[in-house]
């Protein structure tokens, strides 16, 4: 069900947060917002967190992944509004990161990193979700 759903979800965003295994993990990081050393729990891998968005991606985590199923949040009215905030806050971020940054490199190079992160279909991971094939050479996609 859809509860349960949820509960994945928070685990899964958990990982994603810390790079941990999922055994205990909403012990750890429960107590680590409680003794306020959240910022130890981050993924050591990614430099420069936006704390104040992970803490927050955090606790919407743990609501998620609550053992009882009654004490989780709804997906539609709790969870997605809040990921839809974390997202279009990630976005501005990374426009102006990529437009501070693009005034260094030469006209063409500003130009593709615009056209990159303007564009939905295409991800990090060079990923294009419109076609079943990923851009990396020899491999296929699951979707």
């Amino acid at each position: 069900g859809v509860r349960s759903d949820i509960y994945s979800l928070g685990i899964m965003l958990l990982q994603i947060i810390t790079a941990k295994p999922p055994m205990g993990l909403t012990h750890i990081v429960g107590r680590a917002i409680e003794k306020g050393n959240f910022t130890e729990m981050l993924d050591p891998a990614i430099q420069d967190w936006p704390v104040e968005a992970a803490l927050s991606l955090a606790e919407i985590a743990l609501k998620c992944a609550e053992l009882r199923r009654k004490d989780r949040p709804d997906l539609g009215t709790v969870v997605l509004p809040e990921l839809n905030r974390l997202r279009e806050l990630g976005e501005e971020t990374m426009q102006h990161y990529v437009l501070r940054t693009s005034t260094n490199n030469s006209p063409m190079n500003s130009q593709v990193s615009l056209e990159v992160m303007s564009d939905p279909l295409l991800t990090q991971s060079g990923y294009d979700s419109s076609r079943s094939e990923s851009s990396i050479p020899g491999r296929k996609s699951n979707a």
